[in-house]
């Protein structure tokens, strides 16, 4: 096994869990603005769906760094990167001056899932908790 076959999916599951990780935490620390920017998409329980995403983007992230339940982990924040794409940067019915904006930030979300779901499929690799090969 060469070194970058050994450390590339450790690396790639850093760097892919990264944004989600300190996202997480900015939840945290800015609870109230995560709660009504939530609520100003019309969601439902705002409070309960802030929490939700702090533990898929904290938790999700810390697991995936970690490659302990990786594929399980990659593929719920897959799925909670997708539904934020679609929740969160709709450019198609974003005002003309924010519509490119959003829909950078909507292809990002899905460039991220496709990330993910290289997890879900190829495992943690072998520097992980589960040591998936």
């Amino acid at each position: 096994m060469t070194f970058l076959e050994k450390t590339g999916p450790l690396f790639g599951r850093v760097l892919i869990a990264l944004i989600f990780v300190l996202s997480g935490v900015s939840k945290i620390t800015g609870f109230d603005g995560t709660v009504g920017y939530i609520a100003s998409k019309n969601l439902p329980f705002p409070a309960l769906a802030a929490v939700a995403a702090i533990v898929v983007e904290l938790g999700g992230g810390l697991l995936l760094m970690l490659g302990w339940r990786a594929r399980l982990s990659a593929a719920a924040m897959a799925l909670f990167t997708i539904a934020a794409a679609v929740l969160f940067h709709d450019f198609w019915a974003a005002a003309p001056d924010a519509a490119q904006n959003q829909m950078i930030h909507f292809m990002k979300n899905l460039s991220m899932a496709g990330g993910l779901l290289m997890v879900v499929v190829h495992g943690s690799g072998p520097l992980s908790v589960d040591r998936q090969d």
